[in-house]
């Protein structure tokens, strides 16, 4: 069943062969920027769309309820780069399914209180591990480092509660505990990504640092044109692109804070993934752009977005 996804979010301030679909125009600031493809058949409400670079293809969250709900219709779609859906329910048994990262050969996905992790094998999904956090019960992304250390975010709603504060769990060999909480975390930490030493995270304003060893924190960007960071993928070193869901804009964040919108699409874009690729000497590539209320997901060439705005 799919769900009206927008309303979800303004809360916090979707097996077989089957063929992209006639894509729709999304407006850039400089001009008309056209998806290279977008599938809208097997997808019920898309979060997530990640790039796992060992199998070139892409996996794709479906939340298909209620961003809450534990009714056991979320699942897994994996799509090739070319926009073909390899497998339309590639593991299932997940509830509401948002943030994806990977670890080798194992995906592990936020599933509103716990982190499931599937292994990649020939003959598609096999569960892994499930790992459930106590107390927890809003998750929306996730960041990896190089050992295998998770982190995953939780926000409830803006302003948070007393009683639900925002925070950042990391989970170590199994075992979680909490990185960073309340207003460290930011206003609605949702975004995360793990870059060289450092924790990066969206939130409502502002695009944050902290180190993963100190947890010392540093502000990268803050811009009023951001209303919520829920996807962030590394650019050239120091810079991000990030996408947010309310704004229905997708950013690129330089080293040195500058905040320029790439595109602004017809409809919010949730958690975006990047295939990435440098074409004349520029940090680009390709953008999977998540469409939650569209039930659908459209590949954009970062190139012609980054070269209009230089």
């Amino acid at each position: 069943m799919k769900r009206s996804g927008f309303a979800w979010f303004v809360a916090l301030g979707v097996s077989g062969t089957l063929l992209a679909q006639a894509p729709p125009v999304a407006q850039a600031e400089t001009g008309a920027a056209r998806p290279l493809w977008t599938v809208e058949t097997a997808l019920a409400s898309p979060y997530s769309a990640y790039y796992h670079q060992r199998s070139n293809s892409i996996f794709v969250s479906n939340i298909n309820g209620g961003r809450f709900d534990k009714d056991g219709n979320g699942y897994l779609t994996r799509i090739a780069p070319n926009g073909k859906v390899l497998a339309e329910k590639w593991a299932t048994g997940l509830n509401a399914p948002k943030g994806i990262r990977s670890v080798g050969n194992t995906i592990w996905v936020a599933d509103i209180d716990e982190l499931v992790g599937f292994e990649l094998t020939a003959d598609g999904a096999r569960l892994r591990s499930r790992i459930r956090i106590d107390g927890a019960g809003a998750f929306n992304d996730l960041a990896v480092t190089a050992d295998g250390t998770i982190f995953v975010s939780e926000a409830w709603r803006d302003p948070a509660s007393p009683d639900r504060p925002s925070r950042i769990y990391m989970i170590t060999d199994g075992h979680a505990s909490v990185f960073i909480e309340g207003a460290d975390a930011g206003l609605v930490p949702i975004g995360l990504l793990v870059d060289g030493g450092r924790l990066i995270v969206g939130t409502g304003r502002q695009l944050l640092a902290f180190d993963l060893k100190t947890k010392v924190r540093t502000i990268i960007a803050t811009s009023n044109a951001v209303s919520e960071m829920s996807g962030i993928e590394p650019a050239e070193p120091g810079a991000y692109f990030v996408s947010d869901l309310l704004s229905r804009k997708l950013f690129h964040v330089a080293r040195d804070g500058t905040v320029t919108t790439l595109v602004t699409f017809d409809h919010g874009g949730a958690d975006i993934g990047v295939r990435p690729m440098v074409e004349q000497l520029v940090q680009a590539g390709t953008v999977f752009v998540p469409f939650l209320e569209q039930h659908s997901v459209s590949a954009y060439d970062l190139y012609p977005l980054i070269r209009a705005v230089r």
